[in-house]
């Protein structure tokens, strides 16, 4: 089982197959996090804090997506971003309780909920989506330029459809008990593929959407920073070949991971690593001094 779900145990990749005219879920397991259907497993009610966004999550880089712009959006000035995080442990199943589901019916993190409209709780799933429901909201992060912008949304939707695939690279190549080359030979070739997409576009542009920074660059930050600095998946960088074949990515993305405001959200929900740099939950801002403060003290 990896850490995020999933498991390759008991399948053997390199057997020759023939697909069943009507597939069937093999062995089911009703403890198994993975299961083909959907909707709430357990009647449990989210917890809500004081402030009008809620946010329920885990640092995955999904996760960190939306963390990292909060944390931007409170570090240039907008006081009105101040939101709560709470922690939902995919291992222990929360995204399967009522009140996950009841705001996420595709039981996936993030997810948010903003009380600031009167009378209404809107709910905002997808992380593609909450990024751009806070930048109009909040009217920041996203170019006022109409070519800026086109070019924002471009590479924020690219990496909603490209992402799946370094996150298939990451599971057979990191995660799975049994390493088969055809599906790591299949994902790692389109992860270098979309890496080179990525390193041409940064050899003539600073950012994503040129020369501003913006939720196409906080998109892609997570996912693209984590394969070619190897944070997300120990030895990926030298696998990939990454400071040799991508120097445009790495640059971009050391640039990036050196933002006060990004080194804060990437904390968040966070429940595994160094112990620094974990912050299961956050309410307040304060809350990242206080941790500050602990691990001195434990030292």
């Amino acid at each position: 089982m990896s850490q995020f779900g999933g498991s390759t145990s008991g399948t053997n990749l390199n057997e020759p197959y023939t697909p069943p005219k009507v597939w069937k879920w093999e062995n089911p397991d009703p403890e198994s996090i993975n299961q083909p259907t959907a909707g709430a497993r357990t009647e449990k009610s989210l917890p809500v804090g004081k402030h009008s966004l809620q946010l329920y999550s885990l640092a995955t880089p999904n996760g960190q997506k939306v963390t990292i712009l909060l944390e931007e959006m409170l570090e240039s000035g907008i006081a009105s971003a101040e939101y709560d995080a709470w922690l939902i442990n995919i291992m222990k199943k929360d995204q399967f309780t009522s009140g996950f589901v009841d705001v996420n019916p595709n039981s996936k993190i993030p997810a948010l909920v903003d009380r600031s409209v009167e009378g209404k709780e809107v709910k905002v799933f997808e992380s593609g989506s909450i990024l751009l429901y806070l930048a109009e909201k909040f009217d920041a992060f996203l170019p006022k330029d109409f070519m800026k912008r086109t070019q924002a949304m471009n590479w924020l939707f690219w990496n909603v459809g490209s992402a799946p695939y370094l996150g298939n690279f990451g599971h057979f190549y990191h995660y799975a008990h049994e390493k088969q080359r055809y599906p790591i030979d299949r994902f790692t070739m389109e992860t270098k593929r979309l890496l080179d997409v990525l390193n041409r576009h940064l050899e003539k542009n600073e950012y994503l959407a040129g020369d501003e920074y913006s939720i196409a660059d906080i998109a892609n930050y997570p996912w693209y920073s984590g394969v070619v600095l190897g944070k997300s998946y120990a030895g990926s960088d030298t696998f990939l070949n990454a400071k040799e074949d991508y120097p445009h990515v790495i640059r971009w993305a050391e640039t990036i991971s050196k933002r006060p405001a990004v080194k804060r959200g990437e904390m968040v929900n966070k429940t595994w690593g160094s112990p620094s740099e974990q912050l299961p939950e956050r309410h307040d801002a304060t809350d990242f001094q206080k941790k500050t403060e602990e691990a001195s003290q434990s030292q």
